[in-house]
């Protein structure tokens, strides 16, 4: 099949989420399908890694957005139109161009189109739409607004509603919607009362390239927070993670340290490192999994937002016991003290890293189960195949 897919990022280097993501269907679905892939980049530099996605493509278009999200031309231009900040942060005119000109010059069997905000550059077309939703935005940003300061809220809550419409709308007018989990379809479901319509493809794990790398547990006794900071319930977590988790663990683990690696870390973020000694923040990691194998135990106290689960899905995939909220593994199916410990507590949290940092067999053995559980559940060659079974069922003939 001939598949023209649109992201609002390249999918490389795979510093997030969506990337990951994007990444490993390309690659997997490579040798099944033609895509060609336009998509978002920020920067010229980006151009460098075409290349690596032209193993997997047919052709590659990237479209250059503004380098920084909040420019007066975004936010003026989102003050006079019904579109929310989102959709006009990643709206490039001479995409929708393109996209047209490309229907035009050539059959197309489907469109795939990564986030609901890709999908203003799509004209009035007969070619099935895929849409494919990695996480239920306006949930994140709700989260986000209810923690502003008073001045913000109203202006935020504003905006939220337009995501919501937005968001929604593209639900209903797509061909088929992809969400990440059940219970993500379920909630879905109170505004697309149509479940035939809403298919679920699990995110994935490379399970075979995390097990390359052995594991090397550092001297001191090391806590682990990982997650793009682009994406608001992961800097609410880290601030949870800092206030009330941290502190306590640090009083009663002598010479305890919390790594804090991701993408685009904040200066708020940033600055935790000046401010205590035992705190170091890492941006751009180049291998992640260095990340995870050069620590005793993720830690991931999220508590808002649904869609990816990556910090989960690799840390069992690299052998790293972890404790996490219910919602940091929400429909995964992991069972607690099997795969992960889950708590919603800081107390049960901090009780829960202390145990397994101070016993190598507890952190063996949920290594051991967690890793079985997504090479079992997991694995991008089984999850692919969930996608490739829909765009056949979907597909233009």
């Amino acid at each position: 099949m001939k598949i023209l897919m649109l992201t609002p990022y390249l999918p490389y280097p795979l510093h997030s989420g969506g990337q990951i993501r994007t990444y490993n269907f390309l690659k997997q679905l490579s040798s099944k399908h033609q895509v060609t892939l336009f998509a978002l980049i920020k920067d010229d530099d980006e151009k460098k890694y075409i290349p690596i996605l032209n193993q997997f493509c047919q052709d590659v278009q990237v479209f250059k957005r503004s380098k920084k999200p909040f420019t007066w031309r975004n936010i003026l231009k989102t003050a006079i139109s019904s579109y929310p900040f989102l959709v006009i942060r990643n709206y490039v005119g001479e995409v929708k161009s393109a996209v047209a000109t490309e229907l035009k010059r050539n059959h197309y069997d489907l469109i795939h189109a990564e986030t609901f905000y890709m999908m203003p550059h799509l004209p009035a077309t007969t070619v099935p739409v895929l849409l494919v939703e990695q996480t239920i935005e306006y949930l994140g940003y709700e989260s986000y607004a209810a923690h502003a300061c008073w001045m913000l809220k109203p202006i935020l809550n504003f905006d939220i509603k337009k995501i919501k419409y937005w968001e929604t709308h593209y639900w209903q007018t797509c061909t088929k919607l992809v969400v990440m989990s059940k219970e993500d379809k379920n909630y879905i479901l109170r505004s697309i009362p149509d479940s035939s319509k809403i298919a679920v493809v699990e995110n994935g794990v490379d399970t075979a390239w995390f097990k390359e790398k052995t594991r090397h547990e550092p001297k001191q006794p090391t806590l682990l927070s990982v997650g793009t900071f682009k994406w608001l319930p992961n800097v609410e977590a880290v601030r949870f993670l800092v206030d009330q988790i941290w502190p306590r663990i640090k009083s009663q683990v002598n010479h305890a340290q919390l790594w804090i690696v991701g993408a685009s870390p904040t200066a708020e973020i940033r600055n935790l490192a000046t401010k205590d000694d035992q705190i170091t923040v890492t941006g751009d990691i180049p291998d992640i999994r260095d990340a995870f194998a050069g620590s005793h135990v993720l830690i991931a106290p999220v508590f808002s937002g649904k869609g990816t689960r990556y910090k989960i899905l690799e840390a069992l995939a690299a052998g790293t016991p972890v404790v996490a909220t219910a919602t940091a593994v929400e429909g995964l199916g992991v069972k607690h003290k099997q795969h992960v410990m889950i708590s919603d507590q800081a107390e049960q949290m901090v009780n829960h890293a202390i145990k397994l940092i101070n016993s190598p067999a507890d952190r063996l053995r949920l290594a051991k189960n967690g890793r079985q559980f997504v090479e079992r559940n997991f694995d991008w060659q089984l999850i692919s195949k969930k996608l490739d079974s829909i765009y056949r069922s979907i597909g233009k003939k």
